[in-house]
């Protein structure tokens, strides 16, 4: 336990998450209430404090608290903020402790300037000495508060708050999306550099918002925000500055195809198992991929010399299983690198080499650095990603997109599994088999249905029921299993809080067979291919008292628990993981715990 203890507190050191913010501005006096409902669609970005400013009769009126949004509304009636343009923020906190004071928004020395702000600032201690010494007072902890001084510096130069914000801007040196409301200005300004932010068109006025989804149910019509976008916002009408061409420039107005019931749960009791449901489709979606596109890929993947693939977490998980995939099926070494730690590489990178970035929203800081570390040597970037208009997409020389359509749920599902079909996609394409892994995808379609559905849930619920209250599981596979193990633990543990371990079948005698008692629950991921060792590991811990759940196409006598799924040789990744994915929720659910918002983590790590 003390371990355990120990090793959560370093990690929870050294990570930054993410927060949501949401604007909107109109002609009516409703923006609070709209704005409201799809601040309630950010909370998966950020839940420990909440608040929200807006501009009314020439002030600025705030409210925020510490807690969820629905506890914050409760107490203070965020929702009836008056005025025609507000701004709100749910929090994840990263300077500063949870606090009402650290909640936003933020302000300047006379409240005459409010702002909410995602992301870090690096150089924020040393402007807030400066601005100290010029007699500015500062009432948190956190590196957004110095934004509103420094803007409200700004003004006594430039006597207008929007340029006051652009001379602002210029000095900050981190990632930010922040949104500004002043109390001498009728309309809002929105701004991003490193950080995700969107424009939502409606016709009754425009947001600025985090994530796509949380104004879907008012517009479709969206502006993907560049790095250094400084948008000028009035409630028909924007205009965008960008600060790196320090010009005005047109950016166009996109229509998103996700429709709105895609980002509700509908039937299901949480987004996690709606979005396992959902694979059945997303798995489709995956290869549904512009040929000429994936063909330039696999020129650029022929000519490299070295081919990385880096991502984070799951994203992770999905490149270690695409590094047999490309071994198997295309004969092709690819090395996989934790986005985390590439920079540790870099000296093996040059002009002709390859990177993947493997990223579910394209806002992950460490996939990010790895990609500048890239190109800082010269090196193509080529990005798999799910959300179009991130910064992700905007980084590199290419970029795919998963079609997984939103993913709410924290815990990452459709889009792990939608990683592995589209880089198996890639491995085909490159022995011209693509038209083969297509039919060959789509073939799993009924094993799919069959999987996720209600029958099946039930035995998995059942299987839960007896795993509840375990300590420890572990999780063993061999070549493509050994992957789906380390992404079944991370579920596991991500979710349930039961301390889960994935490893190598070949190295249970290295150390783990230790740690085998009575009645420990032993994941054991089988195939055709590697069914021999890989039973024969299972016989191990059983004669140690262990107790064996199979997830195998027949039973076996050693199996205590089976979880049948269908032998599907190199796509055995994507089918095996989903009976474990509800295996994962369940446990959550049984054990009291929120799967869509799992403690101590956030959707997208946004910041170092």
């Amino acid at each position: 336990m003390e371990i355990i203890l120990v090793n959560f507190l370093i990690i929870n050191a050294k990570n930054k998450y993410v927060c949501g913010i949401i604007g909107f501005i109109t002609n009516n006096s409703e923006a609070s209430k709209i704005a409201f409902r799809c601040l309630k669609n950010l909370e998966y970005r950020g839940y420990d404090s909440c608040g929200g400013a807006s501009l009314h009769e020439g002030m600025i009126i705030f409210k925020k608290g510490v807690g969820k949004i629905d506890e914050v509304e409760e107490k203070l009636r965020l929702s009836e903020l008056p005025g025609n343009v507000v701004i709100y923020h749910t929090r994840w906190a990263t300077h500063g402790k949870v606090s009402e004071r650290n909640a936003h928004p933020h302000f300047d020395c006379k409240k005459e300037l409010a702002i909410v702000h995602n992301g870090i600032i690096e150089n924020f201690l040393e402007i807030k000495k400066e601005l100290e010494k010029k007699g500015h007072e500062f009432k948190s902890e956190t590196d957004t508060e110095i934004i509103a001084h420094l803007i409200e510096d700004m003004l006594k130069e430039k006597g207008n708050v929007f340029d006051a914000t652009v001379s602002a801007l210029k000095l900050l040196e981190g990632s930010y999306a922040l949104l500004v409301l002043h109390k001498g200005f009728e309309g809002m300004i929105a701004a991003r550099k490193g950080s995700p932010l969107v424009l939502g068109v409606a016709e009754n006025g425009l947001f600025a918002s985090s994530d796509i989804p949380s104004f879907l149910e008012f517009t479709r019509n969206v502006v993907y925000l560049k790095d250094g976008d400084v948008a000028l916002l009035k409630p028909d009408e924007f205009r965008i500055f960008n600060l790196y061409e320090e010009k005005w420039i047109n950016r166009q107005i996109d229509t998103v195809e996700w429709d709105i019931e895609k980002a509700k749960k509908g039937e299901f009791e949480h987004y996690m198992l709606k979005e396992i449901c959902e694979q059945v489709e997303t798995i489709k979606r995956a290869i549904m991929q512009d040929e000429r596109i994936i063909n330039d890929v696999v020129k650029e993947m022929i000519k490299a010399r070295g081919v990385f693939f880096v991502g984070c977490g799951t994203s992770y998980h999905a490149c270690v299983a695409a590094s047999y995939i490309f071994s198997k099926i295309a004969n092709m070494h690819v090395n996989v690198v934790l986005a985390s730690e590439f920079p540790n590489f870099e000296h093996f990178i040059c002009k002709d080499t390859l990177v993947f970035a493997v990223s579910q929203s394209g806002e992950t800081y460490d996939v990010l650095e790895a990609v500048r570390a890239a190109r800082k040597r010269n090196a193509k970037v080529i990005s798999i990603v799910n959300v179009m208009g991130s910064t992700l997409t905007n980084e590199s020389d290419k970029f795919l997109l998963m079609n997984a359509g939103p993913e709410i749920s924290v815990v990452a599902t459709k889009t792990y599994t939608a990683q592995l079909a589209l880089l198996s996609l890639l491995a085909y394409a490159l022995v011209g088999k693509i038209d083969e892994c297509k039919d060959k995808l789509n073939y799993l379609w009924n094993i799919i249905y069959h999987l996720t559905a209600r029958s099946t849930r039930e035995k998995i619920k059942e299987l839960a029921e007896k795993l509840r209250n375990a300590e420890h599981i572990f999780c063993i596979g061999r070549g493509l299993q050994y992957a789906t193990a380390m992404e079944a633990s991370l579920k596991i543990k991500e979710v349930s809080y039961i301390h889960a371990e994935a490893l190598a079948g070949g190295e249970l005698k290295h150390g783990t067979l230790a740690l085998i008692e009575n009645d420990v629950p032993c994941i054991v991921f089988v195939s055709k291919e590697n069914e021999k060792e890989i039973l024969s590991n299972a016989i191990e811990i059983k004669s140690r008292g262990g107790k064996i759940i199979g997830v195998a196409s027949e039973n076996n006598k050693v199996f205590d628990e089976w979880i049948k799924v269908p032998e599907a040789s190199i796509f055995n990744p994507i089918i095996q993981i989903i009976p474990i994915q509800l295996l994962a929720y369940y446990l959550a659910v049984l054990r009291g715990c929120d799967p869509d918002k799992p403690r101590n983590l956030a959707k997208s790590v946004t910041v170092k």
